[in-house]
């Protein structure tokens, strides 16, 4: 997975705020507009803490995602790109899982799911 972590594969965009032995917190910001590369995600919580809105895309399969800040979402493991198509910046948090939790990273899934 080093080479799909986010903090690797988009620096610009993912910032590490704390980790221990059981999760990793991620910090992501980007501009309308901007977009990532092939990433993966353990099994995390989001929190968006701005309007998120974002077209999501890996394997030919693609999903648009729009959320209101402040709401937490599952978001199972997976490897996704994506792209800010909303008209504000995009800010959130993960809480990324760590070992049998952090489940098995899938291409079928895109973005958070409800609870």
């Amino acid at each position: 997975m080093v080479t799909e972590d986010p903090v690797v594969t988009n620096p610009e965009h993912y910032r590490t705020l704390f980790e221990n032995d059981y999760v990793r917190v991620l910090e992501y910001t980007d501009e309308p507009g901007e977009s990532t590369t092939a990433h993966v995600h353990p099994n995390s919580v989001m929190i968006t803490l701005t309007d998120f809105q974002r077209r999501l895309s890996v394997g030919g399969h693609e999903r648009e995602v729009s959320l209101a800040a402040n709401q937490a979402m599952w978001v199972p493991a997976q490897r996704h790109a994506g792209a800010n198509i909303g008209q504000t910046p995009t800010h959130t948090i993960f809480v990324e899982l760590k070992g049998p939790s952090a489940g098995d990273v899938s291409d079928a899934t895109l973005g958070p799911v409800a609870a």
